[in-house]
């Protein structure tokens, strides 16, 4: 398969799952109604305001399914879509741009979504100096795009996968008998490479965190008034010993800023991948 430059294998599996899902069993209505050799031009517009992600994923899609068609990007990911701009131009066999088109729409509109998702967010917190960070609340497979549709709304990414970084969550606290013993273990035995992050819920977790030395303290489920006082227990900022700060649990666009003015440096939110909603494009074929 023919995928764009910096896409994965993995993307490449998902659109073959994708398309065997869709089209395993043929597409009886196209093939019905035209002859392989009659070919059409199409376009995807974008219907609503958006941000886009995924044309090179969408791409790759038309591409599978016939190599003849000819896909043409108007925009690069990232880009600011208001309704009825056109995205991607396609020209090619009308089976196969009809046959390709649910799977690829699918995967543009969900990135898009959580790209115009992802906006929104760091929008909010503009200007307070906090980052808006995703979650591994991912779609199972698409680890890679959703966190890439991410950065393309103007957000960052948290951690990849368990490997790329330590955090001690309540569960790993519960089981470990504490939070300074969580840490201890964590200290002796994980790459000295990886920075240690942890996981508290009330001002005392917080001071243990504080004594061990976490380098990022993750503030669970407070209120933006939790997180003024928990911030007013660091090191003055500019302190070698003060932690990254970051808050999580239950934060919507409505509160984020509030989050962000009470002192954190990173707001993580499922949100911007697990709930997100649907960005409006569609295909249209011209009329010939």
């Amino acid at each position: 398969m023919v995928l764009g430059s910096g896409l994965p294998p993995s993307v490449g599996h998902l659109i073959e799952l994708a398309l065997e899902e869709d089209l395993g069993r043929g597409d009886v209505t196209s093939e019905a109604i035209f002859d392989e050799e009659q070919v059409a031009r199409a376009v995807i517009l974008g219907k609503s305001d958006l941000v886009l992600s995924g044309t090179d994923v969408a791409a790759a899609v038309f591409r599978a399914v016939s190599p003849a068609i000819t896909v043409s990007p108007l925009l690069r990911d990232g880009a600011a879509v208001r309704p009825g701009t056109e995205v991607l131009r396609l020209e090619g066999p009308v089976r196969a741009l009809l046959s390709a088109e649910r799977t690829a729409l699918n995967f543009l509109q969900r990135l898009s979504g959580v790209a115009t998702m992802a906006r929104a967010f760091t929008v909010a917190v503009a200007g307070t100096g906090a980052r808006v960070v995703d979650t591994r609340k991912t779609a199972p497979g698409f680890r890679f795009l959703d966190k890439r549709a991410v950065r393309h709304g103007g957000g960052a990414n948290h951690r990849a996968d368990l490997g790329s970084g330590v955090l001690i969550k309540d569960n790993h606290v519960a089981a470990a008998g504490g939070v300074a013993a969580a840490i201890r273990r964590a200290r002796a035995a994980a790459p000295h490479t990886l920075r240690l992050e942890v996981e508290v819920t009330t001002l005392d977790e917080l001071r243990e965190a504080l004594g061990e030395d976490a380098e990022v303290i993750l503030l669970d489920n407070m209120s933006p008034q939790g997180v003024r006082e928990a911030v007013a227990l660091l090191p003055p900022r500019g302190d070698r010993r003060r932690p990254l700060i970051e808050v999580s649990g239950g934060i919507t666009l409505e509160t984020v800023r509030a989050y962000a003015e009470a002192g954190a440096d990173l707001i993580s939110t499922g949100a911007l991948t697990h709930s997100v909603r649907a960005a409006d494009l569609s295909l249209e074929i011209e009329r010939t």
